[in-house]
């Protein structure tokens, strides 16, 4: 693809995001960065939330799930996937029935102060702690795949370095979000959803076109090719279908409902009736638009055989004496090397940053918020002026910045192909004890012991994750996968109530 024709896009794509962020950072403050007033449109929150949800991992990733993995972690393949889809949807209403009026009720800015509430202000920071390294490792992830896409196959070949292409990404990025926070966001996140949609709706109406194929005639080919199947009946296999399902509905609890940045848009909505309509459309909108992105990979697995790839063990071939190409790689591959014409090749550009921003801008902001609220408590601090917090959150704003650039260049160097399963993985980890934590203060009444047991909880239940993960891994038929975030939360829930006893009585 033409290099001078991809800077312009960009540039003028970013240009779009700076307009849009001098329109709505005027007159902004505190409260505009971290909440947007309290005065969001709950239908732009909920379509922009969906360009949030899905990233560069749904746009790239997604799609190359439905060819079967043959290595790593995971062996997705066909429609597989959606199970997990089916998962995020009931969690969702879980998310609507109990947090969001919990929040409401409470009126918070940030959701971790209902821990220093219902426990005490260790909880409180242990809570935003978990999160910011949560939030901050899955959103590099995802930023990481859709930067390397974009230098593996445009920058590279023009002597660019990673690096660099990774600093000036976040360095827009940061310069967006810098005033206006989640007021920002909102109006910038639903014009990049928008963009992504565009752009996949494009790429499945062209395939079609080209193999002269119905919706109907295509999903007809694709299950003769074993591409459609859903279910996994394999008890022992990590994708086994009910556990997918279950894990799903686990992750969207913890990365939704437990998640700052998830929740610091909803809770920027005026009232929550308003919010539960949010939540509830935006899941819909979700089975949707995951099923179309499966299909989406489908029909790449037919466009690259109908162009005469061949087919190996380890992925398709495009070019003879070429790599194999498989997975995160092949939707990139047949848009950037020629497979698909320029027209289409630019809408894979802006749907791939559309995909990229949304990874980001949220995240830093929320990241921000967190630490901000949180740990330092600033909302509450009646010593400074609202310049000076605000110069100071715009420092934390920098400082967040430089941290997601060098978890970049860690994933770099870690360089995994299967970003979407990885990033399930590490919330496995780093979301288990945040759920046992918020389930232990919903359904309980009882008391923390001592001042320092949360610390100790939580810190222990990942690393007792993990053994028990490595020993049934390496030591039984059975495969732990997205059920991992269920079993981590667990023992932080039987964790703390080992160390808690009932409520005194008055």
């Amino acid at each position: 693809m033409n290099a001078t024709l991809l800077l312009i896009i960009i540039i003028a794509y970013f240009a779009l995001l700076l307009g849009v962020s001098f329109y709505t950072s005027r007159n902004s403050n505190n409260e505009s960065f971290f909440i947007g007033n309290r005065n969001s449109n709950w239908m732009l929150v909920a379509f922009g939330m969906i360009g949030t949800s899905l990233s560069g991992v749904t746009f790239i990733s997604v799609p190359g799930t439905v060819g079967k993995m043959t290595s790593g972690a995971y062996a997705f393949g066909g429609f597989e996937y959606y199970m997990m889809v089916i998962g995020f949807f009931i969690g969702y209403f879980i998310v609507a029935a109990i947090l969001l009026p919990l929040y409401y009720r409470m009126n918070l800015t940030s959701i971790y102060t209902y821990l220093g509430k219902r426990f005490n202000v260790e909880a409180h920071k242990i809570g935003s702690i978990f999160f910011i390294i949560s939030r901050s490792i899955g959103a590099t992830a995802r930023l990481y795949l859709v930067v390397n896409v974009l230098q593996l196959f445009l920058l590279e070949p023009l002597g660019i370095p990673f690096w660099a292409t990774s600093l000036i990404l976040l360095l827009m990025v940061l310069l967006y979000t810098f005033e206006g926070g989640v007021k920002t966001i909102v109006i910038t996140d639903t014009l990049q959803t928008s963009f992504m949609i565009i752009s996949l709706l494009a790429c499945i109406i062209y395939i079609l076109s080209h193999l002269d194929l119905s919706v109907g005639e295509a999903f007809t080919q694709l299950s003769k090719k074993d591409y459609t199947r859903l279910f996994n009946f394999d008890i022992n296999s990590k994708t086994f279908f009910l556990k997918t399902i279950l894990g799903g509905m686990f992750i969207t609890i913890a990365m939704t409902g437990l998640d700052q940045e998830m929740m610091q848009k909803n809770i920027s909505v005026n009232n929550v009736k308003n919010a539960k309509k949010n939540m509830l459309s935006f899941a819909g909108i979700l089975l949707v638009v995951n099923l179309a992105f499966l299909f989406l990979g489908g029909l790449l697995y037919l466009y690259a055989q109908q162009q005469g790839a061949s087919y190996t063990a380890e992925g398709f071939i495009l070019k003879s004496g070429g790599p194999s190409v498989m997975g995160d790689d092949l939707f990139p591959a047949l848009s950037l090397q020629g497979h698909f014409p320029m027209i289409i090749a630019i809408i894979f550009i802006i749907g791939l940053i559309s995909a990229l921003f949304p990874s980001a801008d949220g995240a830093l902001t929320a990241v921000t918020s967190s630490y901000c609220v949180d740990l330092l408590k600033l909302n509450e601090d009646t010593t400074k002026t609202e310049k000076q917090k605000k110069k100071l959150r715009m420092r934390i704003h920098l400082v967040f910045t430089v941290l997601f650039f060098i978890l970049i260049m860690v994933f770099k160097m870690i360089n995994n192909k299967s970003i979407v399963y990885l990033i399930m993985e590490v919330a496995g980890y780093t979301y288990g004890p945040l759920l046992g934590l918020f389930a232990f203060g919903i359904f309980t009444k009882r008391e923390i012991v001592t001042k320092y047991a949360i610390l100790y909880v939580t810190l222990l239940a990942p690393a007792i994750t993990y053994l028990i993960n490595y020993l049934v891994t390496n030591y039984s038929a059975y495969k732990i996968g997205v059920e991992l975030i269920i079993l981590n939360g667990l023992i932080t829930f039987i964790g703390l109530y080992i160390v808690s006893r009932k409520p005194k009585l008055a």
